[in-house]
């Protein structure tokens, strides 16, 4: 598969996330980071496949503490498949 765009984002969770009651707050975050990267990618939300580091980062300090932010890196194949992963710096 041939590589179309590759995007680093920055997406703040912070300011989403308050609203909801504190025991959805990291399912919530999970959904709306595809939601996200959907439309900034422009595929539909099943098209985007989202890596266990993301997951485990949500999810590291439980349901009702999610981070205020997080490093997203984003890579959409030709065939309209977006994969993103936890950014790390080489």
């Amino acid at each position: 598969m041939k590589v179309e765009v590759e995007r680093i984002y920055s997406i703040r969770l912070k300011h989403k996330l308050k609203r909801y009651p504190r025991w959805q707050r990291s399912v919530k975050a999970v959904r709306y980071i595809r939601k996200f990267l959907s439309r900034h990618m422009k595929v539909d939300e099943e098209n985007v496949k989202l890596d266990p580091s993301i997951n485990l980062k949500i999810w590291e300090r439980g349901i009702q503490n999610p981070p205020s932010k997080i490093r997203i890196r984003a890579v959409k194949f030709e065939d309209g498949v977006v994969e993103a992963e936890l950014y790390r710096k080489e």
